[in-house]
């Protein structure tokens, strides 16, 4: 069995795991969850998610990975009993399950680019998304994205996934910057920003339990929880290196693109998208591609701003779905004696064949993505808070503290934060959504049927 790689530098994990979090949870998920769920209502209950509930889980997640130095599935095998691996499958399978609908985002974004330097979707943005978006040729661009994901992978952890992290997050985070300047120069942005920035009372009060399922699930989508990634991506590293410290740089990070997101995005969505409703379909998946293309035909230099955008869409999806990717991979490469670029090319055949449906009707990819958010996703966090915070316990607050000396009071609030907040907070969202998902009329389960 080939030698478990590492990460060659502590920076190199930090950005790995800030470009798993920074990706299509931010530019794509964010802004339409945001518009759907009642703009800034969603976003304070999202940016409390992140506090109180998607920092203590990661650190949870990092605990499990380096005190193991194992794949998800391993780790709870470890250090628990024989039954404690479901929750590590639950993860890999989780992992698994998006990135087999975020591959077909990805090939949206290839073909936007496309379709930016060519101004093939400013004469009607609707109908090209609804061309771009499904059939023959969205299982084609899936194909293409995924093959790109597949050869990165393939190359492993330093060669392949440090290095290609380490030029996109810093290119993300300087083009998101840039853009959010020049969408501050055009006329009407302000009303974006209301919309963005200005929570309503009434609003929250009255969708709270419709709201928060979606805002809790956001939080783990965008910092990479319940997937397995940050347990297999902590694996790789030190125990001299600061989990606290480290955690602490990617929610931070990962919640400044976010809002820088919205700065971009909803401007865009509320003046210039020639007037799109993003409250129905164009609200919905195709939210981001829909109204900001309408925005870039309707604007001076509008293919190049295209091309830098959707270039950026492209590398933060790219980001996150290699360490989807990798975390299967990295469960395969622990347990067989299979090259690693056998094993990627092997994996990515079957994320192939699971995201055709997806691919081939926008209303799978909302399925898929509905399980994602409201089941799959809590019920995996909720199976690793358990574990880390009753079951192992003062073992991972010791896990937590090496290399953090001097944190030993955060440590132990920590671990009750977990035992208890993070827990019950995490229950509220799982039953919420599973009603939301089977329970209410009209569910979300049964709808593409």
């Amino acid at each position: 069995m080939a030698q478990r790689e590492t990460w060659a530098t502590r920076v190199g994990f930090i950005l790995a795991a800030i470009g798993s979090a920074v990706g299509l949870g931010n530019l794509w998920q964010f802004p339409f969850k945001t518009a759907t769920n009642g703009g800034a209502a969603f976003v304070v209950f999202y940016l409390a998610a992140v506090l109180l509930i998607g920092f203590p889980a990661m650190l949870s997640e990092f605990v499990l990975g380096r005190r193991t130095k194992r794949n998800a599935i391993d780790a709870f095998g470890r250090l628990g009993s024989g039954p404690w691996r479901i929750a590590g499958a639950l993860a890999v399978v989780t992992g698994f399950w998006i990135l087999s609908y975020y591959n077909v985002v990805g090939g949206w974004v290839l073909r936007y680019i496309v379709g930016s330097i060519n101004g093939a979707y400013f004469a009607n943005p609707g109908e090209y998304f609804a061309a771009v978006s499904a059939g023959p040729g969205a299982v084609l661009a899936q194909a293409v994205f995924l093959a790109i994901v597949v050869g990165i992978v393939a190359l492993g952890i330093e060669d392949g996934i440090e290095k290609a992290t380490k030029v996109m997050v810093p290119s993300i985070v300087i083009l998101m910057v840039a853009l959010a300047i020049w969408v501050a120069t055009l006329p009407g942005s302000g009303e974006g920003y209301a919309f963005f920035l200005s929570p309503d009372l009434s609003t929250m009060i009255e969708n709270a339990g419709t709201i928060i399922p979606f805002a809790v699930g956001q939080a783990f989508f965008t910092l990479s929880l319940g997937m397995a990634i940050m347990i297999t991506y902590s694996s790789y590293v030190g125990r001299d290196d600061n989990l606290i410290l480290d955690g602490g740089s990617v929610v931070i990070t990962n919640t400044l693109v976010g809002i820088l997101a919205g700065l971009v995005v909803f401007p865009i969505l509320l003046t210039i998208g020639a007037g799109a409703d993003i409250t129905t379909d164009t609200g919905g998946a195709g939210a981001l591609f829909v109204a900001t293309a309408a925005g870039f035909g309707s604007v001076p230099f509008g293919r190049l701003f295209g091309v830098v955008f959707f270039g950026v869409v492209f590398i933060a999806a790219l980001s996150s779905a290699i360490s989807l990717l990798e975390v299967t991979v990295s469960y395969a490469n622990d347990n067989y004696d299979v090259p690693r670029p056998m094993l990627s090319i092997a994996i990515g055949i079957a994320l192939f064949l699971l995201g055709v449906p997806s691919a081939w009707d926008t209303a799978w990819l909302t399925w898929f993505d509905n399980i994602a958010y409201q089941a799959l996703l809590p019920l995996s966090v909720l199976l690793t808070v358990l574990f880390v915070g009753w079951v192992i316990g003062r073992e991972s607050v010791e896990e937590l503290l090496s290399g953090a000396e001097g944190y030993a009071t955060f440590g132990t609030v920590w671990l009750w934060t977990i035992r208890l907040v993070v827990v019950g907070g995490v229950l509220l969202t799982l039953a919420l959504g599973i009603n939301e998902l089977f329970l209410v009329e009209d569910a979300a389960f049964f709808a593409p049927f």
